[in-house]
């Protein structure tokens, strides 16, 4: 599209957001093709073998045993019926006692879902909607508070160990480096502004939750390989399968009747212990990793971005162009920060446009940021009607339990209350 009048770049029909949606979008559909790919190659020559080795066995022994493959296969059929609603060869622990139907609906709320064992009458499966709907959603409240505290003592840690570091580097030695301190008086004034805005680096984050989410799966499989009598690498699968809540359900723990050493109970109280934190552990690994995921995205929309012909810099004519929204900004425009986990690279409440940055613990802020949804003033102005009078200090508004939002929201309500203060 040529440009007859002004600049056409603020016209462009795909905007911002909707850019990396797609980009996303594009990025998704590649990685599935590549993984299906890849599985493809990886698996495909074993499914094959492991047909052919039926089919030999099959044959094999229906003539054996004077057997009509129609008849064997009905048999196969009740089997697989049978093994659905969970009879097994080996003796394996009841399913629908309460210790085997609590571990099925610990299953259910934590989205892993096995499939070892699922409802066999109507009323199981409609009871079991109801059940999902709200303890799926209760459980990822759960997730996302302790994926909030888990971030707030690593920021108060890594905050601790960023002053004691700047301390150290400003403490006078000796009595000859007095004069010294006056000097960087003026810095360490700077060093503590610098201070009380700091906040932990997003990739310092994701490197912590990595390391506690491998420590945890590393200390899990020892267990279910010295119980289950499993593989070191198969446990490590497991983990991974389980704390992900994918939950193939190829390999299931605790499912045994009884354990070697009497040590039943306190291998079950060890797998449910191991699934919880590697379960909280993983999802919180998840939301960083989407914040870098999402900044790799910013920025490769600054690098496909092409300026038309009317935006190009003329013979001393510079051109003003706002910051782009959403995307990190070149220097000379905007202050130059470190990516954190709350900020981002830098709010963009603090700009015109008065939306943060990207990167966000969830996608629902920009949802909320874009159609003006501000949780704090609307909690502030609903106790403002039902007590009479307006709230005297924000400090106060913390009180209630749901001032700063639901779960990953506090971490958006508490940056919104901050703002509309200060307004």
């Amino acid at each position: 599209m040529a440009c007859r009048s002004g600049c056409c770049c603020g016209s462009s029909p795909v905007n911002e957001d909707n850019a990396r949606f797609l980009l996303l979008a594009l990025f998704i559909i590649v990685y599935l093709f590549c993984g299906a790919a890849v599985f493809s190659a990886l698996e495909q020559p074993k499914e094959r073998e492991a047909k052919e080795r039926w089919a030999q066995r099959f044959e094999h022994f229906s003539l054996k045993y004077n057997l009509s493959k129609k008849d064997l296969q009905n048999f196969l059929r009740n089997y697989e019926e049978a093994n659905v609603a969970g009879i097994r060869v080996d003796a394996i622990r009841p399913r629908w006692d309460f210790t085997g139907a609590f571990y099925f609906v610990g299953t259910v709320v934590s989205t892993i879902g096995f499939g070892m064992t699922t409802p066999a009458t109507i009323g199981g499966k409609v009871f079991l909607m109801f059940y999902g709907l709200l303890g799926c959603a209760a459980t990822i409240l759960f997730f996302n508070l302790f994926l909030e505290r888990v971030i707030t003592v690593i920021a108060v840690v890594l905050k601790s160990c960023h002053e004691r570091r700047h301390s150290k580097a400003v403490l006078p030695q000796n009595g000859r480096q007095v004069s010294e301190e006056n000097r960087a008086a003026g810095a360490v004034g700077r060093k503590g502004e610098d201070l009380a805005g700091w906040k932990p680096s997003v990739y310092c984050v994701m490197l912590i939750l990595g390391v506690a989410a491998i420590l945890v799966s590393c200390c899990a499989s020892l267990m279910y390989s010295a119980a289950e009598g499993w593989e070191y690498l198969d446990s490590l699968y497991f983990c991974f399968v389980a704390f992900s809540t994918i939950g193939f359900g190829d390999m299931v723990s605790s499912q045994k009747l009884v354990y070697e050493g009497q040590a039943t109970v306190a291998y079950r109280l060890g797998n449910f212990f191991f699934i919880l934190t590697g379960v909280c552990c993983i999802y919180s690994l998840f939301n960083v990793i989407s914040i870098v995921i999402k900044q790799v995205l910013n920025w490769l929309l600054r690098r496909l971005e092409t300026p038309c012909r009317c935006c190009l810099p003329r013979r001393g004519h510079h051109p003003h162009r706002h910051p782009r929204r959403n995307v990190v900004a070149p220097g000379h425009l905007r202050t130059r920060r470190d990516p954190s986990i709350e900020t981002d690279a830098m709010n963009e409440s603090e700009t015109d446009t008065g939306r943060r940055m990207s990167g966000e613990m969830i996608s629902m802020r920009d949802f909320l940021a874009a159609n003006k949804v501000n949780l704090a003033i609307m909690q502030k102005q609903l106790s403002e009607m039902a007590v009479g009078h307006p709230r005297q200090s924000s400090s106060s508004s913390r009180q209630n339990g749901f001032s700063g939002g639901v779960g990953a929201l506090g971490i958006m309500n508490n940056r919104l209350a901050e703002t509309s203060v200060d307004r």
